[in-house]
């Protein structure tokens, strides 16, 4: 037995081309992609189930983004882009203790040497940078794990010289 049809979407000349673009540009994150063929296939007339075994997703996960797509086609493109209507929406649970200024002061210090710190090392370590961070008033309370699980997410963006003895470790 089959169920209602989906509601029809009807895209208009630019969000047609600002998808198909998302779909061919090599920088489109995989996930972006997918949705933008969702709604192009959406955009064909053509049903949930279809789509999905076309796309080879799940038929909850196309009828997800038509309702999403249909929720947010009023908004003019110059206020939500087609890539922006897309995007995740924010997820729930706790804001991060930790501000991107105090990331930044973080990724400071590490790229100082300990010695300036008056630390007996020569590079820094997970405990090391941790104390010297409560010490600094950077953030209150900081384990060493939580320290070099920063500076590794951050080590990309460090100088080519930086003074850090295990970022890729933890502990």
């Amino acid at each position: 037995m089959r169920g209602p049809k989906p509601t029809p979407v009807d895209l208009s000349e630019a969000e047609r081309q600002g998808l198909e673009k998302l779909v061919k540009r090599h920088q489109t994150p995989q996930q972006i992609a997918l949705r933008a063929r969702i709604i192009l296939a959406i955009g064909q007339g053509q049903n949930n189930t279809e789509i999905a075994r076309q796309l080879q997703v799940t038929v909850d996960t196309v009828r997800l983004w038509r309702q999403r797509w249909l929720f947010l086609q009023p908004i003019s493109l110059e206020d939500l882009s087609v890539e922006d209507r897309l995007q995740d929406l924010p997820r729930p649970g706790a804001p991060p203790r930790i501000q991107p200024d105090q990331v930044a002061e973080i990724m400071a210090l590490a790229c100082e040497a300990p010695a300036d710190a008056q630390r007996p090392i020569t590079h820094w370590t997970g405990r090391e940078i941790a104390e010297e961070i409560r010490q600094r008033g950077i953030v209150e309370q900081i384990s060493p794990r939580h320290a070099a699980r920063l500076l590794k997410r951050c080590a990309a963006q460090a100088p080519s010289d930086p003074q850090l003895a295990d970022a890729g470790r933890t502990g």
